[in-house]
């Protein structure tokens, strides 16, 4: 190394170190809510690099100019922080990274860092797509649970088992160990699973399925966007990689598509590959992620980081509104069944109570102590079979029609037909989805507006 690039690798060097010095000694001890407003943007960067602006600013442009070559050869070599092109990084990106791999590391005692996606499902891609590299001709497979987003299925099922010859195993019941087990041999490269699922609102014991993955030396990948880090942080219980659909729970406004991977440091894994087991989330940002270009768009990436800001408080609101509503379905004479983890009735639900609670309330003034809480997300099923579910949602006047979920306006859907129907039938039953089954998302409307709706359409779902 000349001594010109010498001098920009050490000013980066104390730049850095004063970073982590202030993530370490300060934003570290600071609750959740802090970290969710303020993430790791200080005073000091304000007003030193950004003319004082208290928001993180926005960086639109395409590419960094450098000083001289010596300074492009220090970043294009990785030896000083740089984000070059924003296909491979920026410093939008950068500080909802920062602020996500902190969340969902909150109590864990674990480092963590973070990348940013595209969308929720380039997050996916980008997690597994390392994970799996192989040689022509060697086996390769992973286990998942059949309880998954519709798009997740596809992705397993049809772009990596049939179009690449990747082998998905499912496990139809991920509370069953010995089924997870089973699936399992030396060529398994990773165990994944999303709690609570979408939509049928299964669950399994996170802690049990990540020790029997490290036993086997294997990452556990779990998908929590329903939960969110406000009520769920997999990594605390054992999970070495979470992925989220950043455009779902936490950025409920639905004007951001995003995704985001987070990983602990120093991941279980079976691959000799040393820096990305160091840091998994790093290691993916700068070599697959780069070369892949699902990178996100600085413009959603500080909407997105906006609406973190006010997530344990937002979901707060959200489930229990969603409890109130669970419950007036429990007790309608046209409802068959209710699926919501919160509800004594489920079967789940001692299980869901172990894992979910709301974050910091035991330091919150209006609780002082630990609360449950399960989310925003349910299903029924109407009496009737097919017709009067689909009777049911068409008389929905208030409640929106449509595939999204985790928004401020409350959105239903017949899973069935939307957003699992590329599964195919047979796919759907290992899945539990039946063809009457209607998702809810609860929003922020007052409960008692979003019961009259779902009221009135179901005095309308009348079958002959």
């Amino acid at each position: 190394m000349n001594e010109a690039v010498q001098k920009y690798v050490e000013k980066a060097n104390k730049i850095q170190a004063e970073r982590q010095r202030y993530i370490k000694e300060e934003v570290k001890k600071w609750r959740f809510d802090t970290i969710a407003v303020h993430g790791t943007y200080s005073v000091n960067e304000a007003i030193e690099n950004n003319q004082g602006a208290i928001i993180e600013p926005m960086f639109l442009s395409s590419a960094q100019a450098y000083r001289d070559c010596d300074e492009m050869e220090a970043a294009m070599t990785y030896q000083i922080p740089n984000w070059a092109y924003t296909r491979i990084h920026n410093p939008s990106q950068g500080y909802l990274e920062d602020t996500l791999a902190l969340l969902d590391g909150y109590g864990s005692g674990c480092e963590t860092s973070c990348f940013v996606t595209a969308s929720g499902m380039a997050a996916i891609s980008a997690a597994i797509h390392p994970l799996l590299a192989h040689k022509n001709g060697e086996a390769v497979n992973f286990v998942a649970c059949a309880q998954v987003y519709g798009g997740t299925f596809q992705l397993f099922n049809v772009r990596r088992m049939q179009e690449q010859g990747i082998e998905c195993r499912w496990v139809g019941d991920p509370n069953n160990l010995d089924e997870w087990k089973s699936k399992i041999d030396k060529n398994t490269r990773f165990l994944y699973g999303e709690l609570p699922s979408n939509p049928g609102l299964s669950f399994f014991d996170l802690k049990k399925v990540c020790a029997l993955a490290h036993e086997h030396g294997l990452p556990f990948i779990a998908d929590s966007t329903v939960a969110t880090s406000a009520l769920l942080r997999p990594i605390e219980h054992g999970a070495d990689i979470v992925v989220h659909s950043v455009t779902k729970t936490m950025t409920s406004g639905g004007l951001t598509i995003a995704g985001a991977v987070i990983a602990r440091k120093n991941i279980v894994c079976n691959l000799p590959n040393d820096a990305m087991k160091a840091d998994f989330a790093r290691y993916c940002l700068l070599w697959p992620n780069r070369d892949s270009g699902g990178s996100l768009s600085p413009l959603h990436a500080i909407l997105a980081l906006n609406e973190i800001r006010t997530l344990r408080t937002r979901i707060d609101t959200l489930s229990q509104s969603s409890m109130k509503v669970a419950k007036f379905l429990e007790q309608h004479p046209k409802v068959a069944k209710v699926n919501y983890l919160g509800l004594e009735s489920h079967k789940l639900h001692g299980l869901a109570k172990k894992y979910l609670w709301l974050v910091d309330a035991k330091y919150d003034a209006q609780y002082g102590k630990d609360v449950n809480r399960y989310g925003h997300l349910l299903s029924f099923i109407p009496k009737g079979g097919v017709p009067a579910a689909r009777l049911a949602l068409d008389g929905l006047k208030r409640i929106w029609r449509a595939t999204d979920l985790g928004r401020i306006k409350s959105i239903a859907t017949i899973p069935a037909i939307s957003t699992h129907q590329q599964m195919g039938e047979e796919s759907r039953s290992l899945a539990a989805i039946p063809g009457d089954l209607i998702r809810l998302s609860v929003g922020g409307e007052h409960p008692d507006d979003i019961i009259n709706d779902l009221d009135q359409a179901l005095a309308l779902a009348k079958v002959k």
